[in-house]
This record gives structure tokens, C-alpha cells and sequence, in this order.
């Protein structure tokens, strides 16, 4: 995990890509419960496991703090935030219901072309990797760059939405969504693909109603496929 600069190097970009590696270990402990929900995340045991110094970790989790992955509290040090439960989740997919149609629908006409291009790469991108997740016991590793490019996907909307704290909202909802995204099974590829599709076809024809209707469509049938994993997993 350590990253020793080679002869000449400057050490500031060693540093940064060893506070990025650390960040990415650390998520990835979240991610598939190896630090379980609501347990204590150990700044030293983390170090010890990743053979790092603390100094990276307790960035780290800083940074996962500031995402609402953990809770930091008075003289307990971080914990693990608790996976929310099927009401929490509902709450979570009513605010984004309320959100991001607005957003893609201020976001038709505004996108430049530039930009549009980005999103189609990203629903190429997602095909590519959603169909190489799941295959091994690291979940997360698996299933973290279709999650990345999901996330990446609806902040370039938000972002052209016109409206830089509807924006900053949006971005926020989004690692509270990851913790359920490892529940999901092959088929919300091809499922989440189209659905991304729609949605860009609508943001290239300028049509903002349409924008809007199929981002809510997208999000409505998201929340049905991580909801019923959720009750699966819940019930086990």
C-alpha cells in the first residue's frame, strides 16, 4: 500500500496517490462489511491491516465523513455508518424522485455537446463493467467502477441543472445510495444501461419534459430493484 518516491520524484503526488489508495482500501471495507454497520472503524487496526501509518487512515476516514459513511463522536473515535433500513431507503428514493427529474429536465437544452458525448462514453463505460462485477468474492472491487460511472452519470446532469445547490444536493444522496448497490444481481446492467440511454436521448433532443419523465422512470424501477434486494437480505 506504501508508495516510495523514486529518485527525483516529488513526494507531494506520492503522497496524494497514497491518501487515494488508502481512501479506496478503506471504502472498500465499508462497502462489503468487512467493518460492519454501526461497529467501531479503528483508525490504528485499519493502519495495522492496510500496513500504512495512521496519518493516510485518519484522512480517510475524515473523507468518508464528510460522504455520511461514518459518524465520528466525542472521545469513540469513527464508526461505521448504519445501513439504512427499508424506510430509510425509501425516503432516500422519494428526495431523489423530487430532485433529479427536476434536474434533467433543466438540464435539456443545456448540456453542450461536449458533455453529452461524456454521458454516452459513461453508458458504454457502465455496460463494460456492470457485465465484469460480480466476479469474485471482492464485491465491491467488482462492482466499484459501474458504481463510480452510475454516480458520475447523474452529477454531469445535476451540474447542468442551472442550479448549483439543487447540484450539491444530488451529489450528496449518492454514497448513502452505494451501500445497497452490492445487492444487486447481473440483470440491473442491461436494465440500468437502457435506462441511462433513455435519458440521454432525451437530453440530446432538448425535450425536458421527456428528460424528466425518464429520469423518473429510472429512479422509480431503481428503487423497486434495491428495494427488493434489500427485503431479500433483510429476511436471510
Amino acid at each position: 500500500m506504501s508508495i516510495e518516491p523514486s529518485a527525483g520524484e516529488h513526494l507531494l503526488p506520492a503522497r496524494r496517490a497514497l491518501a487515494d489508495d488508502v481512501y479506496d482500501a478503506v471504502l472498500g471495507l465499508l462497502m462489503d462489511q468487512v467493518i460492519e454497520p454501526g461497529s467501531r472503524a479503528s483508525i490504528d487496526g485499519i493502519a495495522r491491516q492496510l500496513g500504512v501509518s495512521p496519518t493516510p487512515v485518519r484522512e480517510a476516514l475524515a473523507r468518508l465523513e464528510s460522504e455520511g459513511l461514518v459518524v465520528k463522536k466525542a472521545l469513540k473515535g469513527y464508526t461505521a455508518a448504519p445501513l439504512l433500513d427499508s424506510e430509510g431507503l425509501r425516503e432516500l428514493f422519494e428526495m431523489r424522485r423530487l430532485l433529479e427529474p427536476y434536474a434533467a429536465r433543466h438540464a435539456a437544452g443545456e448540456i453542450d455537446a461536449e458533455t453529452l458525448d461524456q454521458l454516452e462514453q459513461l453508458c458504454e463505460d457502465m455496460h463494460r463493467s456492470g457485465q465484469a462485477s460480480h466476479s469474485g468474492d471482492d464485491r465491491f472491487k467488482d462492482y466499484k467502477d459501474f458504481a463510480n460511472q452510475d454516480a458520475e452519470f447523474h452529477r454531469l446532469i445535476a451540474i447542468h441543472s442551472g442550479n448549483g445547490l439543487l447540484a450539491d444536493a444530488i451529489v450528496r444522496l449518492r454514497p448513502h445510495l452505494h451501500q445497497y448497490r452490492i445487492y444487486f444481481t447481473h440483470g440491473v446492467v442491461d436494465e440500468t444501461s437502457g435506462e441511462h440511454e433513455a435519458v440521454l436521448e432525451a437530453l440530446r433532443a432538448g425535450d425536458g419534459p421527456r428528460a424528466e419523465k425518464a429520469m423518473r422512470n429510472h429512479l422509480t424501477t431503481s428503487y423497486a430493484r434495491i428495494s427488493s434486494s434489500l427485503k431479500a437480505a433483510e429476511a436471510r
